[in-house]
């Protein structure tokens, strides 16, 4: 378990209250409207989401790892390498729908945190999207299986996760509940569903400290 801030050492009660709060904060993201103020495609608004979710939680939020990580059999982006990587991927195009998810392959290749790499990256993707094309994913329609299998494929070929994406876009940017179902599926695809958004937004007496 990493060090986290919360001087939680229990592993379970930590990944629940984790998940609260950065669920929390991706709500607060939208509604303060926040996000509009972030860089858009580039590293630099990837960090300032990421510090936005994870600052009450890890002292490394919104910070390039240090170290080098890996997930199963797949290692990302060497530490030795990471800062040219982030740089090569900051100059690629993004617009239109193959270059963005192009994009958004290199930057989940790059792994640039610790810890929160796919929840981050996945609202950085929207954010592109949003701008370039004028729409979102709509990630509950987006199999957790079907997602993860492409995501696993994609360094070799990324027409799996292009056409399950493609598939799930909607025009509806703005809208709260599907940000809201978004949020709930992409924790879900890292094994992350104790709370759903719905009930914390109906019980924000239990804010954030």
């Amino acid at each position: 378990m990493l060090e986290n801030k919360l001087g939680i050492t229990n592993e379970i009660e930590f990944l629940r209250e984790q998940e609260r709060i950065s669920k929390l904060k991706a709500l607060e993201l939208f509604d303060t409207k926040k996000i509009d103020e972030f860089e858009i495609g580039t590293t630099k608004g990837l960090c300032n989401i990421h510090k936005y979710l994870f600052s009450d939680i890890y002292d490394f939020a919104g910070k390039i790892r240090k170290v080098n990580i890996s997930k199963g059999n797949f290692r990302f982006a060497s530490v030795i390498y990471l800062k040219d990587v982030l740089e090569k991927i900051d100059t690629m195009p993004q617009n239109n729908f193959d270059y963005i998810i192009k994009k958004y392959v290199e930057m989940n290749i790059a792994h640039p945190f610790r810890e929160g790499n796919g929840r981050s990256t996945r609202i950085w993707l929207d954010m592109i999207l949003k701008k370039e094309i004028g729409k979102i994913i709509d990630w509950k329609k987006v199999p957790k299986d079907e997602y993860l299998l492409a995501m696993e494929r994609s360094p070799i070929k990324d027409t799996e996760i292009r056409l399950l994406l493609e598939n799930a876009l909607t025009d509806k940017i703005n809208d709260r509940d599907i940000y809201m179902k978004g949020i709930d599926t992409s924790y879900r695809y890292e094994g992350y569903c104790t709370y759903t958004m719905k009930d914390l937004d109906n019980n924000k007496d239990k804010t954030v400290n």
